[in-house]
């Protein structure tokens, strides 16, 4: 089909007047801080105590392995059990869990950052998805566009914010203090998710626990996936920008504190352009989505990756801090862009009992490639220099461009029928 997007309804007018989705949205900020308060405390914390970047890596790498192993699970559970109680769950755990750091303040307990930090993530993917699988049941067909800008953009804004908060806070407080909001916001962001009253009808099929087949359910959303070429596309373009996403968590540090030698605030000001180029995508995708037709969209996505790679390699090589900041937030920008327009096709076509599988299995494919990404760039680190493993790490994301485009030239992305 051709025709373009019928458009919605702009931010403060969703905000105003879906309870739903702005109970949604208050806790998607509130716990979304949180973890960047956690996240700068972990990282901060394992540096003051050991003054290893290896450590660092580690838990990054401890982070990455549970939320590759709990996305199938978690998508099971979201798409057979009632997604709203499985994501009160995870916040209460995740709660629980947040509290426990405060005993890995002490040096010498930094195996506690590592089994802290893998638990927390285990425990993630059972809201982030289900995040995603719930909002077409708390938005319109004429709000989702928008509902989709606005949560992408809220994330990313939180990151940035976050960041920046959570170091202020932590140099002005503690890291104790930061471990108890962490815990706090997720108890926040449960109650805000208690509240949502969901439309009957918008329920995918349920099953008591006994009733789960974890495998038999997991290959059936797999199936799924193949056979929507769309969607097990979009999943592979997901992997495509991993292979050089990965490497950017460690080429941050590595470029602030080495190659321009502008210590904790160079690698804080790369970190904050980023955020404000993926911000600044989703704006500009919120505005363009309702106007693109199907076949637009597939060209868009193609740029946008060729624009994402290729900034990210001029990046890489930049002779100036200042370009560095200026193509940093080229490549995010880009990215922004197509989070946006991928996610929001996601939402349309994929089916309300397959959602929490199709989001948990991209979000761990993801997170798989990401994890082998980050350690051969660490172990690259070691022999060649920043800007050659940035510049490779651009190629890497921009071919998923080419894959893109010679999908779509050879008719291999047809819109599903459910449009």
């Amino acid at each position: 089909m051709a025709s373009s997007q019928a458009p919605g309804v702009n931010f403060t007018g969703l905000l105003r007047s879906n309870r739903n989705y702005r109970l949604t949205w208050i806790g998607q900020v509130i716990s979304e801080v949180g973890d960047n308060y956690n996240n700068v405390a972990v990282f901060a914390l394992a540096m003051a105590n050991t003054g290893s970047g290896l450590v660092v890596a580690g838990i990054l790498i401890a982070r990455a392995i549970p939320m590759m192993l709990a996305g199938p699970l978690a998508g099971v559970m979201l798409d057979r059990m009632d997604r709203r109680r499985i994501m009160i769950g995870s916040d209460l755990v995740r709660a629980f869990i947040a509290v426990a750091f405060v005993f890995g303040v002490p040096a010498g307990r930094t195996w506690l950052l590592y089994v802290l930090s893998a638990l927390l993530m285990f425990a993630s993917p059972f809201f982030t998805a289900g995040r995603s699988a719930i909002l077409p049941a708390i938005a319109t067909e004429g709000e989702l566009h928008t509902a989709n800008s606005l949560t992408q953009m809220t994330r990313w804004s939180a990151q940035t914010v976050g960041s920046l908060l959570g170091g202020a806070w932590i140099a002005g407080f503690g890291y104790e203090v930061a471990f108890l909001l962490n815990a706090l916001s997720f108890i926040a962001s449960a109650w805000c998710i208690w509240k949502l009253r969901l439309p009957a009808g918008k329920a995918p099929t349920r099953a008591t626990m006994s009733e789960v087949q974890p495998w038999h359910d997991y290959t059936a959303g797999l199936r799924y996936m193949w056979g929507t070429p769309l969607i097990f596309g979009i999943g592979l373009i997901s992997v495509g920008w991993a292979t050089g996403g990965g490497a950017a968590q460690i080429l941050f540090s590595l470029f602030g504190e080495g190659v321009f030698q502008r210590g904790p605030a160079g690698i804080g000001l790369l970190f904050g352009s980023a955020g404000i180029g993926l911000v600044a995508g989703a704006v500009l995708a919120h505005r363009i989505g309702p106007r693109l037709n199907y076949d637009v969209y597939k060209r868009i996505i193609s740029l946008a990756y060729l624009i994402h790679g290729g900034s990210y390699v001029l990046f890489a090589q930049s002779p100036t801090f200042a370009w560095a900041l200026f193509w940093i937030w080229m490549s995010r920008a880009a990215m922004g862009v197509s989070n946006v327009l991928n996610t929001g096709q996601l939402l349309r076509h994929v089916s309300n009992d397959y959602r929490g599988r199709v989001f948990a299995t991209i979000e761990s494919w993801s997170w798989t490639t990401m994890m082998i990404s980050m350690a051969a760039a660490g172990l690259a680190s070691e022999y060649v220099s920043p800007r050659v493993i940035g510049a490779w790490s651009g190629v890497l994301s921009s071919s998923t461009a080419v894959w893109w485009a010679w999908a779509n030239w050879t008719k291999r992305l047809p819109e599903p029928d459910n449009t």
